[in-house]
């Protein structure tokens, strides 16, 4: 007498106690049950996605505590889908958790994106042009877009978006995890409608961002590659050095 239990949750009955007496016909309905009962069971369990929305906030909490700064390059494209245009600018980015970003653009045109604390410059030497904000009490909401997916937890996302893993997939021959975040301050929606993001499993870091504007069909989307976390970066990357004559414009308050 030999005893057989497969368990695989609702939908499934439990089959005990088969014997092996009754003979060949017994064996051959018993093997016919099984060849159904155990394809189904073992492609539940590898269907059984790997991450869950709770999971990944967590991982990104526990990510968030050794962020310290990150390098890579930088392609962002701005597709407006009316005229079928589309334009795409490159270069570098540095991030450090201490507030200090900077963007240099070297393709087509340079120009040069630098925070320092409550401080945002534009400058475009091409035309000589530099601007210079606050982001006073917006701090935190331009933090949501500047450092999305760098550094970034999970309570941090929650707090701003409500959040929906879309899946898993591959990307550039690495494992990522696709979320879409839809902003929950009614200011923000009015300009951005929802932000796609993807997220690599191997470094936690964002690798592709996709923005979505309220009111069209249009988007930019901002590809990272050759991401290196917890790069050294000193300090001097992030002070505001501009050639000879040019000065900040007026600094704007945000209101």
């Amino acid at each position: 007498m030999h005893t057989l239990n497969l368990d695989a949750g609702d939908g499934w009955k439990t089959l005990k106690r088969h014997s092996f007496h009754g003979g060949t016909s017994t064996l051959i309905a018993l093997l016919a049950m099984l060849s159904l009962c155990v394809p189904a069971l073992i492609s539940a369990t590898q269907g059984q996605p790997r991450w869950t929305l709770e999971s990944v906030l967590k991982q990104l909490d526990e990510e968030a505590k050794s962020f310290r700064s990150l390098t890579a390059n930088i392609e962002q494209t701005k597709v407006t889908v009316v005229v079928n245009d589309k334009s795409t600018e490159s270069g570098q980015i540095l991030v450090r958790h201490d507030d200090r970003m900077r963007i240099e653009f070297t393709q087509p045109n340079p120009r040069t994106i630098l925070r320092t604390g409550n401080d945002l410059y534009l400058f475009n030497p091409k035309i000589k042009q530099l601007e210079q904000y606050d982001l006073g009490k917006n701090r935190a909401l331009v933090d949501q877009f500047l450092l999305l997916g760098f550094g970034t937890s999970g309570s941090e996302l929650k707090k701003g978006y409500l959040v929906t893993l879309i899946g898993e997939e591959e990307m550039d021959k690495r494992q990522v995890l696709k979320l879409e975040l839809t902003p929950k301050n009614d200011e923000v929606r009015k300009h951005i409608s929802k932000i796609q993001i993807w997220v690599d499993e191997s470094t936690w870091l964002s690798t592709q961002q996709q923005f979505f504007e309220n009111g069209s069909s249009d988007y930019f989307i901002i590809r990272y590659t050759n991401l290196v976390r917890n790069a050294k970066i000193p300090d001097d990357q992030f002070k505001p050095r501009w050639p000879k004559g040019v000065q900040a414009g007026k600094p704007q308050k945000q209101n």
